[in-house]
């Protein structure tokens, strides 16, 4: 169902843009990287985060890491990450698979500003072994995404 729903996000949205399966896992930061031929930090992870009573998404490079201050100083809220039960129930998306496309929920959708450093990153697509090439700031565009600044790299 949630790749299904990824491609169809696609399909509707960014019919140009196709969903790559690779025969092996992309579930890690590492995985990806190797299985798509890109640095680390081109890998486009999701991180779904609570915030007070809401859900939100936040897409950061695959080698950054939240920086707990500038996130407290954006949201007001130390960062508390879903629970492994909650993730697929709140995206739709397996672990490993989450992205900001085909969402079974709307949630409120961030891009970290060190995506910029890359014209292409790859972010998952809805599997643990599916993912997209796209530029961050189709991305963003995309998926009604505001650029913050919360990652340390």
């Amino acid at each position: 169902m949630s790749l299904h729903s990824v491609k169809a996000f696609f399909a509707e949205h960014a019919p140009d843009i196709t969903v790559i399966e690779l025969a092996q896992s992309t579930a890690t930061v590492a995985q990806a990287a190797e299985g798509h031929g890109v640095a680390p930090g081109q890998i486009a992870k999701t991180l779904a985060l609570r915030v007070g009573d809401d859900v939100i998404l936040i897409v950061t490079r695959g080698d950054a890491r939240l920086d707990n201050r500038k996130f407290k100083a954006r949201f007001a809220s130390k960062a508390k990450m879903l629970a492994l039960d909650e993730v697929e129930a709140e995206t739709g998306h397996p672990i490993g698979g989450v992205c900001p496309f085909g969402l079974v929920k709307p949630h409120t959708i961030y891009c970290d500003v060190s995506l910029r450093a890359f014209k292409e990153v790859v972010p998952a697509a809805g599997a643990t072994n599916a993912a997209v090439r796209i530029d961050p700031m189709r991305m963003a565009d995309l998926t009604g995404a505001e650029w913050i600044d919360v990652s340390e790299t």
